[in-house]
């Protein structure tokens, strides 16, 4: 009896059926401007964008949004007080609504008419939008991710492209 290894060994194995998509992940205005060294976080997502778009994989863009005040919950709130360093649920403002200047993706990585923009609520790019679906459509099961805020939402994107079954290339 043959024992095979159910398990890609390398990337290229798991990337033949179709290849990967790149996600770039809340590469926003608004975000760029909170972060420490933002400026190196866009320009190393270029290269990753442009060599996307020369090999032909399929791009994704994520963007993070807030609720207006009537929509905020508990978790929307939570957060926002958090990053707003504030204790006053009533000081809290939505920075990121739909067709605010701060959520709009950073000038240098505009999507083009061909590129996928999902807008989240969540830090997972996979919960509550439709980008497992779009991607198992496409038959595509190798995913690189690039983008800013590691800790707070590519972390748990990956973690969550993981359980759905999705390889995730370094």
């Amino acid at each position: 009896m043959q024992t095979i290894c159910p398990f890609p060994l390398s990337w290229q194995i798991c990337a033949t059926a179709s290849p990967p998509a790149l996600l770039i992940y809340d590469m926003q205005v608004g975000i760029r401007s909170q972060i420490a060294g933002g400026e190196r976080v866009v320009e190393r997502c270029g290269v990753a964008l442009s060599a996307a778009r020369r090999s032909g994989m399929r791009v994704v863009f994520t963007r993070h949004l807030s609720c207006p005040k009537t929509w905020m919950g508990l978790t929307q709130y939570r957060s926002a007080m958090s990053w707003q360093k504030t204790a006053d649920p009533s000081a809290v403002k939505p920075w990121f609504l739909r067709d605010a200047p701060a959520t709009a993706i950073v000038p240098e990585l505009l999507p083009t008419a061909d590129d996928l923009v999902l807008d989240k609520l969540s830090m997972s790019a996979f919960e509550g939008t439709p980008l497992a679906f779009a991607l198992r459509d496409c038959g595509i099961t190798g995913v690189a991710i690039c983008g800013i805020a590691l800790e707070i939402g590519i972390e748990p994107t990956i973690r969550h492209a993981t359980d759905l079954g999705f390889i995730l290339l370094s």
